[in-house]
């Protein structure tokens, strides 16, 4: 999608005209991290960062652009600076599909002033919503198992959205999806099946299946639940199923879209297979998420293909990632934002995170952020209870933040939505199961280094009165 860098707050130029004027020296390092894992869970799924990169390297102000920028009253020599405008800092960042955890920076940015804080509104809202997406995504992946996830949720979408739900879903976990936009632009298997609509513009069921089954045989699934799922849907979608093996093609599936899906699964799944049609899919929708797909397995539903819509592109019920971007140096000086409540206290200082991986290449349960020029962390402390730290010595470190773009050009390869999917489903084999369970997971413990825990607390004493 074409964005330019008015894809922005307002409040962001008002502050970058400011600095313009006042030219305040040295550089800028914010941290985007979020506060709180979605859903309850116990984990999230960083995604977006590729889109976010392609964007960086283009993003430029308009010539639209500008003509609605003069009208908003902003001085001559500052917009022409914006007609020239470009990004040119340094990111940081964990992989993209990577299992990350709140209140620990997932991505740092690098730059003068005016840049770092142009396009934090953007990147906010790209890793934000792309991060919901496929942590939702996989969640419903780990309820479905080996079964075939498809997205079909643009039309449920918030508008365009959908666009980025659908790469976010298929990082998550999904095989496949409805949006022929996004499966072309992000090279994501598309699948289709057929509507209801289709069916009822026939006087009858069994000649909209025959022409459906003659025209698209290759991938052919048959919407079966129209008018009576057992005493016509699935006895004529079984009798075109026999003639399409007489011409020498094979029906996919059966597609249910309502009732109880346990049961009619059950039954359908008897009747194809008491018509020799065991290589017969079964389809289903409706208002699925990683709940009811957990429900109809548990009852033992012979169901192989999910189809989700509404609820993974909206990532019901939390519709939102409580994403944040803080100042955490400038001009090599650490900076930190202080609130009454705890867990809004920033961070300073440019930092490195570390995961302890243990002897059998596991995940411990603990990430520690250190001062970036820390190699090791030996002990880690709670950010807030003095009471509370671990030895970190027996662990192996993984320095989670690696360079990805240096002066506005990225330094690492793209890489494919199926290479990221695939990553994240290795990195999610490393996590306990204790926390990818969905009634109270365990908490994965975020800490500080000794020292980033004593030059934190320094400047809370500082600025604190």
């Amino acid at each position: 999608m074409n964005i330019t860098a008015a894809y922005t707050d307002l409040y962001q130029l008002t502050m970058a005209q400011v600095y313009f004027e006042t030219k305040p020296k040295g550089r800028a390092v914010f941290d985007y991290y979020f506060r709180h894992n979605p859903f309850k869970g116990g984990y999230s799924i960083f995604a977006g960062l590729e889109d976010v990169l392609e964007h960086l390297e283009t993003l430029k102000f308009s010539s639209s652009d500008m003509t609605y920028l003069k009208s908003k009253g902003f001085k001559s020599d500052f917009l022409d600076y914006l007609e020239n405008f470009s990004f040119n800092g340094h990111i940081y960042s964990c992989k993209e599909g990577d299992i990350v955890f709140p209140n620990r920076p997932i991505l740092q940015v690098e730059a003068n002033i005016i840049e770092a804080q142009i396009i934090e509104t953007f990147l906010l809202n790209i890793l934000n919503f792309q991060t919901l997406i496929a942590t939702k995504a996989s969640r419903i992946r780990y309820s479905a198992k080996d079964a075939v996830l498809l997205d079909m949720g643009l039309r449920r979408a918030h508008a365009t959205g959908g666009y980025y739900a659908s790469r976010a879903a298929a990082i998550g976990g999904f095989d496949s999806t409805s949006n022929v936009k996004a499966a072309e632009d992000y090279d994501i298997p598309s699948t289709g099946t057929m509507a209801h609509s289709f069916i009822q513009s026939y006087e009858d069921e069994l000649l909209a299946f025959r022409d459906f089954a003659k025209i698209r045989p290759e991938n052919c699934v048959l919407l079966i639940d129209t008018y009576n799922t057992l005493k016509s849907g699935l006895p004529n979608a079984i009798t075109v199923a026999k003639e399409m093996e007489e011409r020498g093609d094979k029906l996919l599936g059966v597609r249910l879209d309502s009732g109880d899906l346990a049961y009619l699964s059950k039954k359908t799944r008897q009747l194809l297979d008491d018509a020799n049609l065991g290589y017969v899919k079964i389809v289903v929708s409706n208002q699925l998420d990683e709940y009811v797909i957990k429900s109809l397995n548990e009852q033992g539903a012979p169901i192989d293909i999910y189809g989700v819509g509404t609820n993974l592109v909206t990532g019901k019920p939390d519709a939102a990632l409580a994403g944040v971007y803080k100042l955490a140096a400038f001009n090599e000086t650490p900076r930190i934002k202080l609130s009454e409540n705890i867990i809004k206290t920033s961070l300073p200082f440019k930092k490195q995170v570390y995961r302890m991986i243990d002897d059998h290449g596991m995940f411990y349960g603990a990430d520690a952020i250190a001062i970036h020029s820390e190699e090791k962390v030996t002990q880690m402390e709670h950010p807030f209870d003095i009471t509370k730290r671990l030895d970190l010595t027996a662990f192996k470190h993984e320095a989670l933040l690696q360079p990805v773009m240096k002066d506005g050009k990225r330094t690492i390869p793209v890489r494919t939505v199926a290479e990221i999917s695939e990553f994240s489903q290795s990195r999610l084999q490393q996590l306990p199961n204790e926390y990818k369970r969905f009634q109270n997971p365990h908490i994965y413990k975020i800490g500080l280094s000794s020292k980033l825990k004593e030059e934190r607390d320094a400047l809370i004493t500082q600025h604190r009165f």
